[in-house]
């Protein structure tokens, strides 16, 4: 059981390794698309960069996937290894991914509200004029298909399905 668990964890790992990767190759192309966007609606580009808003693999976008992907991969090594810690290890690591996995559904779900309240909190006149939907769909749409809709739902149903399987795989170990 702890093999089927190593190898759940191990797909888990690389479904949070394609974020920063696909970031990484096609973010410079959304980030100019939101730019161009926001220069269509009469704001400086320069203020999405300004207070943090960015496409790319910087920051948060690869720390916190490579974060969980390491977690998922030292489960793995150890369960594969018979180490009693990484039945440990991994109901924490598993229960972590799990609700982190939820937070990144709930965030890209509420993008839109979520952005548009924390341009309002800013207080700062420019950002309160973008059309915040008009400029992440941009964005979005300079993402390939395949990887706004393929990807993603092929990377949350490893994500949620594997650590499913992970949890059954320790309660009958």
């Amino acid at each position: 059981m702890f093999t089927t668990a190593a190898i759940a964890q191990i797909l888990i790992a690389l479904a949070f390794v394609s974020i920063p990767l696909v970031r990484h190759r096609f973010g410079p192309a959304a980030q100019a698309a939101a730019d161009r966007e926001v220069r269509r609606q009469g704001v400086r580009p320069e203020v999405l960069g300004e207070n943090g808003l960015r496409f790319d693999a910087g920051g948060h976008e690869t720390w916190a996937p490579v974060s969980f992907a390491l977690m998922m991969l030292a489960a793995a090594a150890l369960n594969l290894a018979g180490n009693e810690w990484g039945r440990t290890l991994s109901w924490v690591f598993q229960i972590i991914v799990l609700l982190a996995n939820v937070l990144i559904v709930y965030s890209n779900l509420t993008a839109v509200p979520s952005v548009t309240a924390a341009f309002a909190e800013k207080g700062d006149p420019e950002l309160a004029r973008i059309d915040v939907k008009a400029f992440l769909d941009a964005a979005e749409n300079a993402f390939p298909r395949w990887v706004m809709r393929h990807l993603t739902y092929a990377r949350h149903t490893i994500v949620f399905g594997g650590s499913l399987l992970v949890l059954i795989a320790l309660i009958t170990a």
